[in-house]
């Protein structure tokens, strides 16, 4: 497609650096892939509605959800390994067709293993493939200021949720399930595959350098590919060996496991309160909306003086305001609630990629961040299961609530746990590397 090479090194020579590209590339795959995830809560009634369509139980329902993350939990590190070795735009087309696909087939379910394997096992193995090599990627586009392109992508991506939850309960009810899900997932698909075009995996395929590269320092080591390998098994075994490697899974999965079960059932809470499917999807675009200006600042602060603190605050922030969720009634105190809430959610897992930099400096971050996603995934997974089963058989919702408390500060204090952010965890990790396998800063200073 020698066009769009050619479109593509063409925008390379605007004034604006190819990584803003980049960003704006994946903030519209997150806007798109991400939207059905956060605004799920939305299908909760009309699944469990007993007069509706379905009339699926809340375990039944939960299950799907934990297969979804169990799923993406498992393939998480595998998809940041074929990111490692495929390149980010293939594993983009691959998720693409594959979202469809998946989407296509939840049109069409009839029974709870039906929804266990569309909605639960396939669109976990499509989620995998966008969260993690797709986000790790970014980093291979700045040098510096990654805390504001993580920003920017996080914050853009939070706009498709806050359209994506009323506009899904209202085509549900309006359109229908099946023609509800066709149309979302053609035109997903189509989409992502058109941006792909314009995705590239790194600064050289474009001609450009990396963002914030300066003078003298290297632009690529260009090492034969089993070098490249033996440099990633070499880093990998040193991030194993520390701490935080560990911890930053289960943060991820405690922190995951608080939101997960508000943006579940904050919808189904609302409506036994009284207030419309339509009225109580509008909960979970406040909290999307008002995450934003969260999930822009939390990597820039994060960059600039920190992670820990930052993230730690958020956690509880996030746990905090759910407290409201016991006594919260009538329209507006679910929408106050939303906005408190969305703070603390928006911050609280935006700045991974950011204390990866601060913690293990410039390796190849794919797999690492293919870990705390498994462990984020299986946060979700795990209270999806529980919670489901905890409604079944109490006729409530309050001991939900207080497990979604309990994890999100569960994570804070654990976060606080972890080592400073001010120096790297594994500064040395190529001087165990051969000679030729160094990059040259490591080689200077070894002789």
């Amino acid at each position: 497609m020698p066009n769009i090479n050619a479109l593509s090194l063409w925008l390379n020579r605007t004034p604006f650096h190819y990584a803003w590209v980049i960003v704006g590339i994946l903030a519209l795959v997150q806007m798109v892939a991400l939207s059905i995830n956060f605004a799920g809560g939305v299908l909760v009634q009309p699944l469990a509605d007993t007069d509706g369509q379905f009339g699926f139980s809340m375990a039944n329902i939960g299950g799907s959800l934990g297969l979804y993350y169990l799923f993406g939990a498992l393939l998480a590190p595998v998809a940041g390994w074929m990111g490692d070795r495929y390149g980010a735009r293939n594993m983009m087309v691959l998720g693409a067709v594959s979202y469809c696909a998946a989407l296509v087939l939840v049109a069409f379910i009839s029974a709870p293993w039906h929804l266990f394997i569309s909605f639960g096992i396939l669109r976990g193995a499509v989620q995998a493939i966008f969260m993690v090599p797709l986000m790790a990627a970014i980093s291979t586009w700045f040098r510096r200021r990654l805390g504001l392109g993580t920003g920017i992508l996080w914050a853009a991506s939070g706009i498709g949720p806050a359209i994506m939850s009323p506009l899904l309960g209202s085509l549900v009810l309006n359109v229908g399930w099946q023609t509800t899900f066709l149309s979302i997932g053609v035109l997903a698909g189509a989409f992502i595959l058109l941006l792909a075009l314009f995705f590239r995996n790194r600064p050289e395929d474009v001609g450009a350098k990396p963002y914030g590269l300066r003078a003298g320092e290297p632009l690529s080591l260009g090492l034969p590919t089993d070098m490249e390998k033996l440099r990633a098994k070499v880093f990998n075994r040193h991030v194993h060996r520390t701490k935080a490697f560990w911890n930053l899974p289960a943060i991820h999965g405690l922190g995951c496991a608080g939101h997960g079960i508000v943006l579940v059932f904050v919808v189904p809470i609302a409506v036994a309160q009284g207030l419309t499917l339509t009225n109580a999807a509008l909960i979970l675009g406040i909290i999307s909306i008002v995450s934003i200006p969260s999930r822009l600042l939390t990597p820039m602060i994060a960059e600039r003086y920190g992670t820990k603190t930052i993230m730690a605050t958020c956690l509880m922030i996030q746990g905090l305001t759910v407290i409201y969720l016991f006594f919260a009634s009538s329209a507006w105190e679910f929408y106050l609630f939303a906005a408190l809430f969305g703070i603390g959610f928006g911050g609280e897992w935006t700045g991974y990629l950011v204390i990866n930099r601060q913690y293990f400096g410039n390796g190849p971050m794919s797999g690492v961040y293919g870990w705390q996603m498994s462990g984020a995934m299986l946060g979700h997974a795990f209270v999806s299961w529980v919670a489901g089963w905890m409604v079944d058989l109490t006729g409530s919702y309050n001991p939900v609530i207080a497990l979604s408390i309990a994890a999100s500060v569960g994570g804070a204090v654990v976060t606080m746990l972890l080592e400073p952010t001010s120096r790297r965890l594994i500064d040395d990790w190529e001087s165990t590397l051969p000679q030729d396998a160094r990059s040259p800063a490591v080689m200077t200073s070894a002789d």
